[in-house]
């Protein structure tokens, strides 16, 4: 078994017996941490060299930390405002400093991969949609400047970034925490607006996360995230990205609502997803992983 093209979610603030002996044997690319497994700034910090320490690689330690509701560390760091709201009031020097304490925060607790900056654009502010206060703007060539900046910043602060969610979660009229939303854009749409930010950054983006947003007109059977349509055809191949493709959580509603474990994890990196995110339900890792081992060259 091995879970090298894998991310994956622990279940409390320490590794438990069970986990440490999974990890070791399956060594999964990286982890990503939630405020589940966040206690102090000490706690993390034993944390992270733990899951070195069981590593035969240096793995990815992810987590989201955008600011605002979307920052994981808030029981023991004040949280900064939301993108929204720097974005709205704050001067490029500001953002930068916000950029760098969020990069020099991570590096002190040994986190390594932030899933930030959000490009998406802001089209329906009000709208429930999980982006509420974490876009950078709806203009894109606003979205291009303030992301930059935070995104350049922190990574001066050896923090890799990931842009997100590709090619839009900003047409998204629900959240695709609960179930798969459907966005009536075709390719020449996007590339309008919705995908420059990405076409604008891509040298500076260590990786791009995919998002779980169903666009028929692109491809009539795949969400994003799966699509080989969108992640071959239009990012790697039209857009000429080279980086670390992801997928958003496969835990999501959007995703487990329609596919079942495994295929999903199949189908993400037969699209052409590098890693697959699972950031909660590891009870039958063991078993999918096996199956996949069977199914994918």
């Amino acid at each position: 078994m091995n879970a090298s093209r894998l991310i994956v979610g622990l279940s409390g603030p320490e590794l438990t017996s069970e986990e440490k002996s999974l990890f070791r044997e399956i060594q999964p690319a990286g982890y990503i941490l939630f405020s589940r497994n966040l206690v102090s700034a000490e706690q993390i910090r034993g944390l992270t060299d733990s899951l070195n320490s069981i590593s035969q690689h240096r793995p990815f330690i992810s987590i989201d930390q955008e600011g605002g509701r979307v920052w994981r560390t808030r029981e023991f760091s004040c949280a900064p405002p939301d993108a929204a709201t720097f974005s709205k009031k704050a001067t490029p020097r500001q953002i930068a400093q916000f950029g760098a304490l969020t990069g020099q925060l991570l590096q002190i607790l040994g986190i390594n991969l932030n899933f930030a900056p959000v490009l998406d654009l802001d089209h329906f502010p009000e709208q429930n949609n999980g982006l509420r206060g974490r876009c950078w703007g709806n203009h894109s060539q606003t979205v291009i400047n303030n992301a930059g900046i935070f995104n350049r910043w922190m990574r001066k602060q050896t923090i890799l970034s990931c842009g997100k969610h590709f090619p839009t979660n900003g047409l998204a009229l629900s959240d695709p925490h609960h179930d798969l939303p459907v966005a009536d854009a075709s390719k020449e749409d996007l590339l309008k607006a919705d995908l420059l930010p990405y076409t604008a950054l891509m040298p500076e983006l260590d990786a791009i996360m995919a998002c779980h947003l169903h666009f028929p007109k692109i491809d009539p059977e795949m969400p994003a995230s799966l699509s080989r349509t969108i992640l071959t055809g239009l990012l790697r191949d039209q857009i000429g990205y080279n980086g670390l493709i992801l997928t958003d959580d496969l835990d999501m509603g959007a995703i487990v609502n329609h596919y079942g474990r495994g295929n999903d994890i199949k189908l993400a990196l037969e699209a052409g997803a590098d890693i697959a995110l699972i950031c909660h339900n590891m009870a039958n890792l063991p078993e999918v992983l096996l199956e996949l081992s069977r199914s994918i060259v």
